[in-house]
C-alpha cells in the first residue's frame, strides 16, 4: 500500500504481515476443545445433556478425560465411526456418550482398520456436506428476505439486549426495533470450559446459568422462555421474532452476538445455523483482556473465520485493547499516542490474521474509535486521526462505532466525535448505542441526524486532508504502533502483557488445550 498522507504505514503493515505469516499457519494447523465442540455442533449435536450441561462440551470432555493428547486426532472420525456402529442419530449418540454409555475411545481404535476408516470418513464427509448445505440455505434465505422486506441503508443503528432470558429478550427486541434499531446485539453466556478454567486459576468465574434455572423439577432441558437469550435455542427464537418485527416495519432487522473467550468456534456455527448476521469476536481482546493463551485464542478464531467466510457473517474486531501492563513496572503512565498506537497495532495484526484465514474485507468490521478517546483532552482531534488512520489501513472494510460505557461529559461528547471523524460517512457500517427501552428512539434519531450532517459536510468540501494537531497525533500513533509490533516480533507477547504474562507461559488460560492436529482428514473438504 502507499503511505499517502501518513508516514511509515508501509512499515507498519509489513510488520503485521510478518507476524501473521508466522502465527497464522500454526493456528490453522491446531485444534482445541472449542474447535471440536464446534464440529459436533456442525454434525447436529445441540442443547443440553440429561444433567443440564452443554451437550457438545460434555462429549468432548468425556473423550479427552483418559488422555488430553487425544485432542490431536479430533473427534470427527471417532464420532462418525460410532454413528455407524450403533446406528444412532448424532444427538442420540451424543447423549449416550455424555451418560458414559458409549466410549468414543473404543471407536477411535477401529479407525486403524482401513475399511472401517473409509466408511467413517464417508459418514463424516456426509455430515459436513449437510452442515454446509444448511449454511448455504441460510444465505439464500437472507437474500430473499432482504429483497422482500427491504434492507435499511448503512450505517445500521444498533442496540443491545441485556436481558438474560429469551422471553425477556424478545419483549425488549420489540421495543428497540420499533424505536428504530436496525441491529440488536446479544451477549453469549460464558461457556463451561471458561468457567472451569477461571475457577482452577483462582479467579472469579461468575454464574453460567446453573441447573437451578432449568424449570420444573424433573423436566428435561430448558423451557423456551427461560433459555438464555444468547444460547443457540434462544438465538433461534430471537431470529424468528426479529423476522416478525422486520415484516411489521418493512425492513430487515439484524441479529448480532458477542462471543466470550473460548466461544468463537461454537459461535461461528450458531451464527451460520441461526442466521446471526454480525459477530463481535476478537482474538486479541481475548488475549489481552481475557487472559487467554495466545496460541489457543488464535487457533479458535482461525477455525471460526473459515465458517464465517462460508456463512457471510460480518465479524467485528474491536478498536484495539487498552494496553498498560508494560508501563506498570516503570510507574509511568503511557501517553495518549502510546495507548492509541498499541491498540492500532494489535487490531492490525488481528485483522491481518483474519484476512489470511480467508475472510474478505467486506466481512471484517473495523472498530473505529477506542472507547477511551472521549475521555482525552482533545477527543475530536484524536478521533479524527484514529478514524483517518483506519480508513487508510483498512480500505474497503466497514467501520464500526461502539459507544463506550462512560457517563457525564464524555458520554455527551461521543456522538459529536463520531460525526466529526467521519470524513467519509459512507464507510460507516454500524453505530452502536447503549440506550435501552423506549429511550433508544431518541438516541437513534440523534445518531441519524449526526450522520446526515456528516454526509452533507463531506459533500460540501473538497477532499479533506488531516492536518494540525490531528495530523501530529496520527503520526505519533503510527510511530508507537511500529515500536509495539517490533517488540512483539522480537520479545513475544510479554512485550504487550508485561507482568500479566506468567513466568510459565502454559499458565495462561487454555494453554494446555491447544495442540497441533495429527489427523489430516477434513470432514468439510468436499464442501
Amino acid at each position: 500500500m502507499s503511505d499517502g498522507p501518513w508516514r511509515r504505514l508501509d512499515r507498519l503493515v509489513g510488520l503485521a504481515e510478518t507476524l501473521a505469516g508466522a502465527w497464522g499457519p500454526r493456528a490453522r494447523a491446531s485444534t482445541t476443545p472449542g474447535r471440536e465442540r464446534a464440529i459436533l455442533r456442525l454434525f447436529g449435536v445441540h442443547d443440553l445433556d440429561r444433567e443440564g450441561r452443554p451437550l457438545s462440551g460434555e462429549v468432548v470432555e468425556r473423550y479427552l478425560r483418559p488422555s488430553p493428547d487425544r485432542l490431536t486426532g479430533g473427534l470427527a472420525l471417532p464420532f462418525a465411526m460410532a454413528l455407524l456402529e450403533y446406528d444412532l442419530a448424532p444427538q442420540e449418540l451424543a447423549l449416550d456418550v455424555a451418560a458414559d454409555a458409549i466410549d468414543l475411545g473404543l471407536e477411535a481404535e477401529l479407525l486403524s482398520e482401513p475399511d472401517r476408516r473409509a466408511t467413517a470418513e464417508a459418514e463424516a464427509s456426509r455430515l459436513g456436506q449437510a452442515a454446509f448445505e444448511r449454511i448455504d440455505a441460510n444465505r439464500v434465505a437472507l437474500r430473499e428476505l432482504t429483497d422482500l422486506l427491504g434492507d435499511p441503508p448503512r450505517p445500521w443503528v444498533a442496540g443491545g439486549l441485556g436481558e438474560p432470558t429469551t422471553e425477556e429478550a424478545r419483549d425488549a427486541a420489540a421495543i428497540l426495533v420499533r424505536a428504530g434499531a436496525d441491529l440488536l446485539r446479544v451477549a453469549v453466556p460464558r461457556g463451561r470450559e471458561l468457567a472451569n478454567r477461571l475457577q482452577d486459576a483462582g479467579l472469579d468465574a461468575g454464574p453460567w446459568w446453573p441447573r437451578e434455572r432449568r424449570g420444573a423439577r424433573g423436566e428435561e432441558g430448558w423451557p423456551d422462555e427461560l433459555a438464555p437469550a444468547g444460547s443457540q435455542r434462544g438465538l433461534a427464537l430471537l431470529r424468528l421474532r426479529l423476522d416478525e418485527l422486520a415484516a411489521e416495519r418493512r425492513g430487515y432487522a439484524r441479529l448480532a452476538t458477542v462471543a466470550p473467550p473460548f466461544g468463537a468456534p461454537e459461535q461461528a456455527v450458531v451464527a451460520a445455523f441461526e442466521r446471526v448476521d454480525v459477530v463481535w469476536a476478537d482474538p486479541v481482546t481475548e488475549i489481552v483482556i481475557g487472559g487467554v493463551d495466545p496460541d489457543r485464542a488464535l487457533a479458535d478464531h482461525a477455525f471460526a473465520h473459515g465458517l464465517h467466510r462460508r456463512s457471510g457473517t460480518l465479524v467485528v474486531f474491536d478498536a484495539g485493547p487498552l494496553v498498560v501492563a508494560p508501563d506498570l513496572a516503570r510507574g509511568v503512565p503511557p501517553s495518549a499516542a502510546t495507548r492509541a498506537g498499541r491498540a492500532l497495532a494489535l487490531q492490525l495484526v488481528a485483522v491481518t490474521l483474519a484476512r489470511g484465514d480467508g475472510l474478505p474485507a467486506e466481512s471484517i468490521g473495523i472498530g473505529a474509535l477506542p472507547g477511551w478517546v472521549v475521555e482525552e483532552r482533545d477527543p475530536a482531534a484524536q478521533g479524527i486521526a484514529q478514524v483517518a488512520l483506519r480508513r487508510a489501513l483498512f480500505e474497503n472494510h466497514p467501520l464500526v462505532f461502539e459507544e463506550p460505557p462512560v457517563h457525564g461529559p464524555p458520554a455527551a461528547a461521543w456522538p459529536f466525535v463520531v460525526a466529526a471523524s467521519l470524513a467519509d460517512p459512507e464507510s460507516a457500517a454500524i453505530v452502536y448505542r447503549r440506550a435501552t427501552g423506549a429511550r433508544f428512539a431518541g438516541h437513534a434519531a440523534a445518531v441519524r441526524a449526526g450522520l446526515r450532517v456528516a454526509i452533507e459536510s463531506a459533500r460540501s468540501f473538497e477532499p479533506r486532508v488531516v492536518s494540525g494537531s490531528a495530523r501530529e497525533h496520527g503520526d505519533a500513533i503510527v510511530d508507537e504502533a511500529i515500536v509495539s509490533l517490533e517488540r512483539l516480533r522480537d520479545e513475544g507477547w510479554r512485550s504487550i502483557l508485561g507482568e500479566a504474562m506468567p513466568v510459565r507461559d502454559r499458565d495462561r488460560l487454555g494453554a494446555t488445550a491447544v495442540l497441533e492436529r495429527t489427523e489430516t482428514f477434513d470432514p468439510f473438504a468436499s464442501a
